[in-house]
């Protein structure tokens, strides 16, 4: 019976070309238009690391004076980590995993002679970064606590660095120099692009850009006074040591619910003992730990135009919906001398209902795939943008069979009234008046 009310639908849709290409450019272009802002929303708001974000945490302390703006244009100066805080969290070793860790970009020197220099990004952070974070070698290792102490000169090369600066990825044990100092290679890891880069510090909203390149020991780039990119605060006279100073980030990993709560409990503790040595002015109830994806939502990663642009979008498909259902309710109301007859010969309501159905369906379905090519050259677009996280507006399987998706159901919600109100007509009258 399907195929039957499949064949009626393409005749009646090869009948009116016109009518039907409208309908299909209108249902396209809504859903073109929607799924393009909620792909990019799709992509911005996703697990970066699902396979681990249960289990971290973003402890948050709040070391600022209290007359000290909370916010400015960067973000919230509190949201980083001052050198001692950081230290004596991993210290006191309340976490399975821990790490403290900051970003910056060096000048790299290739290896061959002629080639010149190129400046990259990367991690400066203590020993238990590769662990915490699940990063996978393919050459090599990290370093260890015991480097952290000692100011080692290390460094663990990502597998497109590697290629970049020796093309190849079995260096382990070469030297190679990163701004004027030179660090020996002790592993190679896997491309590692978690978007967006959660771990890093969110107030210049670039976490959406290149993954890091290296990965340095954080007392030797303090040591080397290398340059430290985000958000960087500082109240009283001091350096990058000073606990007047914030600029780090510090993740932690724990295994269950229990454990999260007696880590903030830790973290209000450790407030209320800096406040009484007279270093915080703030209430130690400001301690938090936020779970990874509570922490990108603090964040505010997602930009709000980005938000009223998805609403204006979804409110375009609602006006192509209502076009749509003017459309095949003026196209079904014109055939009723055809459904007159078919209720003659013994069709029932509900056989007219469905084959309107089918027909409403049909146009879905090649609104849908109208739609996925539109979607794509929107997000063509997007990726043209100067925004850092344009090159991520790309669509996955899953938004691929939403859009289908969404089309079909749209058009079938749109049919429904048409479907209905066609169904009711009365043979006698209609097969009388003609």
């Amino acid at each position: 019976m399907f195929a039957y009310y499949l064949d009626l639908a393409l005749r009646s849709l090869r009948r009116s070309p016109v009518l039907t290409s409208l309908m299909v450019l209108a249902i396209g272009l809504g859903i073109g238009a929607s799924m393009t802002m909620l792909t990019v929303l799709h992509v911005m708001t996703r697990d970066p690391l699902p396979e681990l974000s249960a289990q971290l945490y973003y402890p948050h302390l709040d070391p600022l004076p209290a007359n000290y703006p909370s916010h400015n244009e960067w973000g919230d100066p509190s949201d980083n980590f001052t050198w001692p805080d950081a230290m004596a969290l991993l210290k006191a070793h309340r976490a399975d995993q821990q790490a403290a860790m900051a970003g910056g970009r060096v000048l790299a020197w290739p290896v061959q002679a002629g080639r010149m220099p190129f400046r990259v990004g990367g991690r400066y952070a203590t020993a238990g970064f590769f662990e915490l974070f699940g990063l996978r070698f393919e050459q090599g290792r990290g370093w260890t606590a015991a480097d952290d102490e000692a100011r080692a000169r290390l460094v663990v090369l990502s597998h497109a660095l590697a290629m970049k600066l020796f093309g190849r990825t079995d260096v382990v044990g070469r030297t190679v120099r990163l701004g004027d100092a030179r660090f020996q290679v002790t592993g190679v890891t896997a491309d590692w692009a978690p978007q967006p880069q959660f771990y890093a510090d969110g107030s210049g909203r670039g976490n959406y850009g290149e993954s890091d390149r290296f990965f340095l020991p954080l007392a030797t780039a303090l040591d080397l006074d290398l340059s430290v990119s985000g958000n960087q605060a500082s109240w009283k006279e001091g350096g990058r040591t000073s606990g007047n100073y914030t600029w780090l980030q510090v993740w932690v990993r724990l295994k269950d619910a229990a454990q999260a709560r007696a880590y903030r409990q830790f973290l209000v503790d450790y407030s209320a003992s800096q406040q009484k040595l007279g270093r915080f002015e703030r209430p130690p109830g400001n301690a938090a730990l936020y779970p990874m994806m509570g922490w990108l939502a603090h964040q505010k990663l997602v930009p709000n135009d980005l938000r009223l642009q998805l609403w204006l979008a979804l409110g375009f498909l609602v006006v192509c919906l209502v076009n749509i259902v003017a459309l095949l309710l003026a196209k079904f109301l014109r055939r009723s001398g055809e459904v007159s007859v078919r209720r003659a010969l013994g069709a029932r309501r509900r056989d007219i209902f469905v084959q309107f159905g089918v027909e409403a369906a049909l146009v879905g379905s090649l609104g849908g795939l109208l739609g996925v090519a539109i979607a794509q050259a929107g997000l063509w677009s997007v990726r043209q943008r100067p925004d850092s996280y344009a090159h991520v507006a790309r669509m996955d399987l899953s938004m691929l069979a939403l859009t289908v998706l969404l089309a079909i159901a749209g058009s079938l919600l749109a049919g429904m009234l048409p479907a209905w109100r066609a169904s009711r007509v009365a043979p006698a009258l209609q097969l009388k008046a003609q």
